[in-house]
Order: structure tokens, then C-alpha cells, then sequence
């Protein structure tokens, strides 16, 4: 598959790439900076430079020829809450309307657990739980897109375990290798289009996972 990462030079972007490259795919690397474009070309990928301040119709030209979108961008909790609108939510949405300009169905977007449940939004995140639910509905309700929306627990940087629990009734934490793994599972499974995924570390593996999912 022809997929494009859009940021790739995030923690689970890079993880994506890497894991998306390892089994074959032709993985087109979403940058901002040229200086990170060496890396990407060592890695196997195709760094594209891309930025979600950018109009639908320009960023439709880096998606021509795509069979896949991952939307594995945010702004980061260096910045304020006005980036997280304009990349968490209008640049997610830019996306996704890009998608369809270019004619590529397959979206998977990486969002965050509770999105759904207002009452369970941590006050001091509130401001980005609205972006990513608000983005989430926006790629149900508003487009024709074969997606898959991921919600993964509180992130974490230890090893991966290789195993997860799927729509779990409580919250809990899940390492950025796990989630990559899992959306580069969730690229290859057709049966995982049109779903809302929530994910936490478990006792499942994670391709029996998916299928179950």
C-alpha cells in the first residue's frame, strides 16, 4: 500500500513509518522541517514537506496516488490551546476534506480515550478533548471516508508488549509502540472501517485484537 503519515516526526508518527516500512508498504513521510527529511530517506520512506496551515486543495496534492491516510499529528503540550485547534481539529479536518479531494477513502486517525464521554474529559485537558471530538464527529458525520478512529489510554514510552485490551470500560495506559503497531494492523484489516476503537494495554494480541475489534 501507498500510505501517507501525516506527522511523521511525531513519537508515534516515527513508530508508524518504521513499522509501516518493515513489512513492505510505500510509506510517505509527512514533515514540517526540511531538516528532517534526511532520516525519514535512511529509514526507507519518502519524507513529503507538509503543513497542515496549508488549504484542503494544497494538501490534497501530497495525497494523489494514496491507497491510505494516518492522521498521527498534534500540536503538542509545548503550545497553547490555539494551536490545538488550528492542528488537533481544523488541521485534522483540512485532512480529511483533502482526502476526499484526492480521492483516497482509507483514513485511520489517532484520537484519545473518553472522546466520546464529555463527563470523563480531565478538566485540564478539556480544550483538546473538544478538538478531538469534534474532529472525530466531523470524520463520521461529515465525510464518505473508510475510516478507523483510534482512542488510545494515557500514552507511554515504555516497550511494547504486543498485547492489548479493546473498548475497555475503564481507562488506563497503552505505550506508543503498541499504538503504532496497532493502526499498522488496522491499515491491513478491512473489517476495522467505519469503527471508533478505544485502546489500553491488555492480554489480547494485538492482530487477534484488531480482528475482534
Amino acid at each position: 500500500m501507498k500510505i501517507f503519515v501525516i506527522g511523521a516526526h511525531g513519537q508515534i508518527g516515527k513508530k508508524i513509518v518504521s513499522k509501516l516500512v518493515a513489512q513492505g508498504d510505500q510509506v510517505y513521510a509527512g514533515i514540517r522541517q526540511p531538516e528532517q527529511a534526511e532520516a525519514f530517506e535512511d529509514a526507507g520512506a519518502q519524507p513529503v514537506q507538509f503543513n497542515l496551515m496549508a488549504q484542503p486543495e494544497d494538501l490534497a496534492l501530497a495525497f494523489n496516488g494514496m491507497d491510505a491516510i494516518v492522521f498521527a499529528a498534534g500540536s503538542g503540550g509545548q503550545t497553547g490551546y490555539d494551536m490545538t485547534l488550528m492542528i488537533d481539529l481544523d488541521g485534522a479536518v483540512k485532512s480529511m476534506q483533502a482526502a476526499e479531494i484526492a480521492g483516497v477513502k482509507r483514513y485511520v486517525i489517532i484520537s484519545a480515550e473518553f472522546t466520546p464521554d464529555r463527563s470523563r474529559w480531565p478538566r485540564a485537558l478539556q480544550p483538546y478533548y473538544v478538538a478531538k471530538y469534534y474532529a472525530d464527529e466531523w470524520l463520521k458525520t461529515r465525510t464518505q471516508l473508510d475510516y478507523t478512529i483510534l482512542q488510545p489510554g494515557t500514552l507511554v514510552n515504555d516497550a511494547g508488549t504486543g498485547k492489548v485490551t479493546v473498548n475497555p470500560d475503564v481507562g488506563g495506559e497503552i505505550t506508543r509502540d503498541d499504538v503504532a503497531t496497532f493502526t499498522v494492523q488496522t491499515l491491513h484489516t478491512p473489517a476495522t472501517v467505519g469503527k471508533t476503537i478505544a485502546l489500553i494495554n491488555g492480554d489480547t494480541s494485538i492482530s487477534k485484537a484488531v480482528q475482534q475489534a
